[in-house]
């Protein structure tokens, strides 16, 4: 039945398409691969700010939070903490010197590109290692977001088949990133994140409104229903401390996530990144704590109900429907879309830059036009999201195996990268070995951890992963040669306090 949901999402979509056909013919006479793939370095502070924050918040922040604190308690809200954590520490500790080093190191377009920039070398092992990861495994997390967004579309369009659903979720990803690349991207991530803080700010204020009117014998009766209401606003300080290092665990990820540094590497200025730190903190302070108020007055208003059937998760869009006409209604339950294709869209478009600029450029094609790049990049982005939608649609237990995969790639990534790119921004001894060596032991410490001791000991697998890197990354750098006079060069230019290229 066409109501006011439909009609709000159609609009939302109209928007998606038309921001990346804006783009395509805004950009079609000096687009290369700079352009597409980092958006020429032009991005502003407000931006850079909420497109990272989009493109680092999926539909977890509005239904896997909300949903894990109704139905299991306040101990969930530790990883909140430890991402808004991150978050902050990556925006005032990476974000200038990440754009400053990038630029500084052969003006650097992708993250294996900036690691071998940064070190002067000829060798193109390290691009090559790093691209490889990336290809695969942002493909992979492309097919989860696909599987997300499906799921979030059919839960708001019941009539609506999972495969229509992603047909047509997946076509309209492809269509803005294949034209529109990185300002379209990062233009549709604005309004996205935009519109996810607004949902998330509005949903929980019109909640706490109901709240004084429905009466304390309702809320009473409604949370003696759903279980022990103290034991609910107490776990938050009761967890163990498996659960605190694991939920803090999750902000060491962020200095290691591509599709999140690459907007520092985006932006104009690095000064204005001043602006974005400030920015990108607060929106991601203010929609955490506002999806913890929607789990906790979720939980007091129609817990019961949701919890009998294990709809725990639909709380906001519950909530929402409660509140608004159908037209605002749909507006904000497409911020859960919006939430969704803000994740998917960014971790394609380094899936390409991944192959495009890391492989097929400086190995395959070293004489590739500009005009040739660009499009290989374009059918790139073509190629992963067909895969993609094969392994989102897979059957089985291997492609359930695939997909598994993705809950434990924040980890990898954080593990793996985090360190060596903090080594890399801070440490003018640093050197090429160390890097290397630090990006294995990351990652082996990581998967070795993941599937012996991750279930024995309770503790998420990147903490030991992080330690191990940063441990051997620091010893090898000290037992192999000192930089050269030419990286030597590169720290100075990058730090130069006076730069602001």
């Amino acid at each position: 039945m066409f109501n006011g949901e439909i009609l709000a999402f159609i609009l939302y979509f109209a928007g998606m398409l038309a921001t990346g056909i804006y783009f395509f013919i805004k950009t079609k006479n000096n687009a290369n691969q700079k352009e597409f793939f980092l958006g020429g370095r032009q991005m502003g502070p407000w931006v850079t700010a909420l497109s990272a924050q989009a493109s680092d918040m999926s539909a977890w922040l509005l239904m896997g939070l909300p949903g894990s604190i109704l139905a299991f308690g306040m101990g969930q809200v530790w990883i909140g903490i430890g991402l808004a954590l991150g978050t902050i520490a990556n925006w005032f500790l990476c974000s200038q010197r990440l754009r400053k080093f990038s630029k500084a190191s052969g003006d650097s377009i992708t993250l294996p590109q900036y690691l071998t920039n940064r070190f002067a070398s000829k060798s193109p092992a390290l691009a090559i290692v790093c691209a490889v990861i990336f290809l695969i495994a942002f493909t992979v997390y492309v097919a989860s977001a696909f599987v997300a967004g499906t799921t979030v579309f059919t839960t708001l369009v019941p009539s609506l088949s999972a495969k229509a659903a992603m047909i047509i979720f997946a076509a309209i990803i492809l269509f803005y990133t294949f034209f529109g690349g990185f300002r379209a991207v990062s233009t549709t991530d604005f309004f996205q994140g935009m519109l996810m803080f607004c949902a998330l700010l509005a949903v929980p204020i019109f909640a706490a409104i109901h709240m004084k009117s429905i009466g304390s014998d309702v809320i009473a009766a409604n949370v003696q229903a759903v279980g022990d209401y103290p034991a609910f606003t107490s776990n938050l300080f009761n967890a163990s401390w498996q659960d605190v290092v694991s939920g803090l665990g999750w902000g060491l990820g962020y200095f290691g996530m591509p599709h999140i540094l690459v907007r520092f590497m985006a932006v104009e200025k690095p000064s204005m990144l001043k602006k974005s730190a400030i920015v990108g903190s607060v929106w991601v302070v203010i929609t955490l704590l506002c999806a913890i108020l929607v789990a906790y007055y979720g939980r007091m208003i129609i817990g019961a109900e949701l919890l009998e059937v294990g709809l725990q998760k639909t709380v906001f869009i519950a909530l929402a429907r409660m509140y608004f006409p159908s037209f605002i209604a749909g507006i904000l339950l497409a911020a859960i879309i919006a939430a969704s294709m803000s994740t998917a869209d960014s971790q394609l478009l380094v899936a390409s830059s991944a192959f495009t600029s890391d492989i097929y450029k400086p190995i395959i094609r070293k004489e590739a036009s500009d005009k040739e790049v660009l499009w290989v990049g374009r059918i790139v982005v073509l190629i992963v999201t067909i895969i993609a939608f094969f392994i989102a649609n897979a059957k089985g237990q291997g492609a359930q195996a695939i997909m598994e995969m993705v809950d434990n790639a924040w980890g990898i990534f954080g593990a793996s990268f985090g360190p060596v790119v903090l080594l890399s921004l801070f440490w003018k001894r640093f050197n090429y070995s160390g890097a290397i060596a630090g990006i294995i032991a990351g990652a082996t410490v990581d998967i070795v951890w993941l599937y012996t001791l991750t279930a024995k000991t309770g503790v998420y697998e990147i903490v030991p992963g992080v330690i191990a890197a940063a441990i051997v990354a620091v010893a090898v750098t000290l037992l192999t040669k000192a930089p050269s006079d030419e990286v030597n060069a590169i720290f100075e230019k990058a730090t130069d306090k006076n730069n602001d290229e």
